[in-house]
């Protein structure tokens, strides 16, 4: 099935590769090696609509379809994937909010976040289960008109930067699925602890954090949704998010080629470029391949999405299944093209390498996803 992108789209991507490459790409390697999350650049991204542009103009967002969302999550990516990553990530829980909770939460929430003010968190994943939501041993119990949380939560993005996050807790222990719940809570509360997480192999300036809930008090009108329902709205979301890893991940690929290919142009080997040796061009010839398959390959995922048609979780998955495993053996081969040089921080492929290995991971393991096409075609 073919796939062409609007003229509205096609300046969207213009538009973010723009501010990628003059904001992000000079500083990318300085916060890199600092571990520093980009306040400032995401503050700067906000003001062109680049932070959670999905949401509906009425909370100050852009409103953008699926596909020009997953266009400005590519192009962040392949500006730099930590820094660029930081900004794309800053909307993690705004559909949540949006879809299923109060208009006060809209209201109060969205447009701090889409104006940069503050990322969001959402805590799901837990020390002892990340694939199996329905283990999460985070436990909510009602007293009078607050709920008590308490609990771990890991792996949290924006866990130490955001001043409001969703969190997901048991309130019927025995339900399984059924007895989750979404809460919305602010960060700056007694109760809510959250502690970074330093030393990642890679997306080094994007805040990924442990949060401990001792005690956490939050108000029922806090809750998003309805209490045991959390766990399905939650599922509502897995198609766009995997959608969106796909999309992080043709964006490190197509960096990491795009390197390549300038790299192979200058370097000299037996007196003449190394882009001449049919060894090296086989190589670029494959990543580009690649690459353009599993562009094609988000963007249908993401139109699926958008026209809510039938298949949409299954063409989401293949995409994160396809592209991150893809966007791994493109950045292993950048580093093969740049040979010694590109396994030191000189070029950037070897980050790009390290950056790329989490798309495999968050958001559904590939072996999860493979569980998921699975099903859907038996």
């Amino acid at each position: 099935m073919s796939f062409r992108l609007s003229p509205e789209q096609e300046a969207v991507r213009e538009a973010v590769r723009e501010f990628g490459e003059a904001e992000i790409r000079p500083v990318a390697s300085e916060y890199e090696s600092e571990e520093r999350y980009p306040e400032e650049l995401r503050r700067r991204a906000a003001d062109y609509d680049f932070v959670a542009p999905h949401v509906p103009e009425a909370y100050g967002g852009a409103g953008m379809d699926a596909v020009s969302t997953l266009l400005v999550t590519e192009e962040l990516w392949r500006a730099d994937p930590g820094v660029g990553g930081a900004i794309a990530a800053a909307d993690f829980g705004t559909g949540m909010i949006h879809d299923y909770g109060e208009e006060w939460m809209r209201e109060e929430w969205l447009p701090r976040i889409t104006g940069g003010e503050t990322p969001i968190a959402t805590g799901i994943s837990e020390p002892a289960h990340g694939s199996n939501v329905a283990g999460m041993e985070t436990r909510a119990e009602r007293d009078g008109d607050e709920w008590v949380i308490d609990g771990n939560k890991m792996w949290i993005t924006n866990g130490t930067v955001a001043d409001v996050a969703i969190v997901m807790a048991k309130t019927d222990p025995d339900a399984g699925h059924r007895g989750i719940t979404a809460f919305l809570t602010e960060t700056d509360v007694p109760g809510y602890e959250a502690s970074r997480i330093d030393d990642k192999l890679g997306i080094r300036a994007q805040d990924t954090a442990e949060i401990h809930l001792d005690g956490l008090r939050v108000p029922h009108e806090n809750v998003v949704g309805e209490v045991g329902r959390g766990f399905y709205q939650l599922m509502e979301f897995f198609a766009p998010a995997r959608a969106d890893v796909a999309a992080q991940a043709t964006g490190v690929a197509g960096a990491a080629l795009e390197a390549s290919l300038d790299y192979a142009r200058e370097r000299e080997q037996f007196g003449r470029p190394i882009s001449e040796f049919q060894a090296i061009r086989h190589k670029l010839a494959g990543m580009a391949t690649m690459v353009e398959t599993g562009r094609a390959m988000t963007y249908r995922a993401g139109a699926a999405i958008e026209a809510d048609a039938e298949g949409a979780t299954r063409l989401a998955s293949m995409a994160k299944l396809f592209c991150s495993e893809r966007a791994v053996e493109v950045t292993d081969e950048a580093i093969q093209v740049h040979g010694g040089a590109g396994y030191v921080s000189d070029y950037p492929v070897e980050r790009y390498y390290r950056d790329a290995r989490i798309t495999k991971i968050y958001d559904g393991t590939s072996e999860i996803q493979r569980n998921i096409v699975a099903d859907d075609l038996l």
